[in-house]
């Protein structure tokens, strides 16, 4: 029974734990959910509740179509930058659904799970954008089964009510910069040593200079 209970935690099958909230780190129903929401008390990923503000839902926006992209670039690399003091960075998701348990989320998952334990400690007691942050571990390890397929061809008939992440995907120049970016501090530095929160990496002295 074990073993099989095992097989089936966190899927459509597991009748206790809420298969949403496993895979995507967010449940439609929050603490409302019939199913249990069992947080990590340890985890490679952290999640951002909210942090995104996409202009394109703001009420009165007059924003040009490219100055939105603009905004979210800047956002983008200055959350990457941030998140990468603490450790080596895989992989960021943004949501760009407009729901209420996915809308602006921001997802970081890194190689260790001590990194992502200092980060969200650091960013628990900070602000961005005049906003206070609101960051927790997440159980997302696999952003593919919880990003949805039909938003990354297009053709999502659920549009930004989607229980799934729709992954608002920066440019891949940037992407490659800030990887390559990051690749170098961490040869430099050595691959097993941490950044000091208080010290500037290279990405942050990238975007100082530019």
């Amino acid at each position: 029974m074990a073993t099989y209970l095992a097989s089936i935690y966190g899927t459509e099958h597991d009748k206790v734990n809420c298969s949403f909230y496993y895979k995507i780190g967010a449940c439609r129903h929050g603490d409302k959910c019939s199913r249990k929401h069992v947080k990590p008390t340890y985890s490679q990923t952290l999640i951002c509740r909210n942090m995104y503000q996409d202009p394109s839902l703001i009420r009165g926006n007059t924003q040009s179509a490219g100055e939105m992209q603009e905004q979210f670039e800047a956002f983008y690399e200055d959350f990457y930058c941030e998140a990468a003091l603490f450790g080596k960075l895989e992989e960021m998701v943004v949501c760009e659904n407009t729901n209420d348990h996915l809308k602006g989320n921001v997802y970081a998952r890194f190689k260790y799970e001590e990194d992502a334990q200092k980060a969200m400690d650091n960013f628990n007691s900070r602000w961005y954008g005049g906003r206070p942050i609101y960051c927790e571990l997440s159980p997302v390890t696999d952003f593919k089964e919880a990003c949805c397929r039909q938003h990354e061809s297009r053709d999502c008939n659920r549009g930004g009510y989607c229980n799934f992440m729709h992954a608002k995907r920066p440019p891949q120049r940037l992407l490659r910069e800030l990887e390559s970016s990051q690749k170098k501090y961490i040869e430099k530095h050595g691959k097993d040593e941490r950044s000091d929160s208080e010290s500037p990496s290279p990405d942050r002295e990238r975007r100082r200079h530019r």
